[in-house]
């Protein structure tokens, strides 16, 4: 997404009650190039020449003009802008939502003592999403509205009914790329799946997927909006207190999911393909290590961003795929496996003994994974399974 004209863009119009203080500011003489300038700004311009229908009557007839009072309101408040971005808080409401609402979704997951971090951050950033299309929507003159037989709907209170994200992401006029709204329909199905039901805590298996939604996020709104409406100012790098060492990293890996989470997220998976699934606009993961830099002047580099393509990305991304795609086995298979490395004689009944000896199903010790009540062993069992065959385990006997 490039930089945009908005001066041909079919939303650079006035609403009903920008037409209503410009009826007002001609009655008090104000020439139409200086009513001009109260309302355009940098997300629209408006054209001399949408005044000049207001004051010959050539379009708007319908339209009263503001009061008095109404007028000096808007006088006293003008410009009523953002002073960071310079977003009008009435005129581009929608936009300053979006982005107060996406920067408070990172806010939160970023702060410290929360437990159900992700599902509040998945909220909050839809919220967020919804009104930066609704705001592009609006600004190309496309109707956001749902209709039945071409009647606009209404809720119970009689506001317009309009799109919901899934339906914003789904019009062919959406202007996302495939990877931005795959990452959006995971996170409105795993949102679809948390909403009424409780969770254990899954911040650390959508990691990837909420990364790629914030940066995502910036992209759509400088793409479609502007370089100046981004967010990376606004949010720093977050800061962390720990290192991760075996124990702890392997406790990340193998979070023991809700089956129904784990479900859901399994289906959405195998609907991709192999290159969607390793699109960084569906799910964007980095890999941190150890900074040695060669200058003392570069030392205090925590993060370092690799070019994509280069033989680095490339061992990265090895590293990524093998923790987060780790094979999974079910205990018929492992068994195969470990005759199949000269272990004939092993069998289930071993196996099952084994495991029993070692409480290799605790979730903290991350030899495997429950997913929708069926246990699957990781390849790290396989070898624990093969080192104590090694060592000379025998079979406890049979009672």
């Amino acid at each position: 997404m490039g930089g945009t004209n908005l001066a041909r863009r079919p939303g650079n119009t006035l609403e009903k009650w920008e037409v209503a203080i410009v009826k007002a500011m001609l009655s008090r003489k104000y020439v139409p190039q200086d009513i001009q300038a109260y309302f355009s700004r940098p997300t629209r311009s408006i054209n001399n020449a949408r005044i000049s229908e207001i004051k010959d009557g050539t379009k708007h007839k319908a339209i009263k003009a503001a009061s008095d009072d109404e007028l000096d309101t808007f006088l006293d408040s003008w410009p009523n802008i953002d002073p960071a971005t310079g977003l009008h808080l009435q005129g581009d409401e929608l936009l300053v939502k979006a982005r107060e609402a996406m920067t408070a979704a990172v806010h939160t997951f970023n702060s410290a003592g929360l437990y159900f971090r992700a599902e509040l951050f998945i909220v909050t950033a839809i919220i967020a999403w919804t009104y930066l299309m609704h705001a592009y929507y609006m600004r190309e003159g496309i109707d956001y509205r749902h209709k039945k037989a071409g009647v606009v709907e209404r809720t119970p209170s009689g506001a317009e009914k309009y799109w919901e994200l899934s339906q914003c992401i789904s019009t062919g006029a959406c202007p996302l790329q495939s990877g931005v709204v795959n990452n959006l329909k995971f996170l409105i199905e795993i949102r679809n799946e948390i909403e009424h039901r409780s969770t254990n805590r899954i911040d650390d298996a959508l990691s990837a997927k909420l990364q790629a939604c914030c940066i995502n996020f910036n992209d759509a709104i400088k793409g479609l909006f502007g370089r100046e409406f981004a967010l990376e100012k606004r949010l720093p790098i977050a800061l962390q207190f720990v290192t991760f060492d075996g124990v702890q990293r392997q406790s990340l890996i193998a979070t023991d999911l809700p089956a129904h989470i784990a479900t859901a997220m399994d289906t959405f998976h195998a609907a991709l393909s192999e290159d969607e699934q390793k699109d960084p606009k569906f799910r964007f993961r980095v890999a941190f290590v150890p900074k040695v830099a060669s200058k003392p002047s570069k030392a205090d580099l925590a993060v370092e961003f690799i070019k994509p393509g280069s033989p680095e990305a490339e061992a990265v991304e090895r590293v990524l795929l093998k923790e987060v795609e780790r094979p999974k086995f079910l205990p018929g298979e492992i068994v195969a496996k470990v005759k199949a490395a000269g272990h004939g004689a092993f069998n289930m009944y071993d196996h099952t003994k084994l495991s029993q000896q070692l409480d290799a199903r605790n979730p903290g010790k991350g030899y495997g994974v429950k997913v929708a009540n069926t246990w699957y062993w990781y390849e790290n069992w396989l070898e624990k399974v093969l080192e104590k065959l090694n060592e000379g385990w025998t079979r406890p006997q049979k009672m």
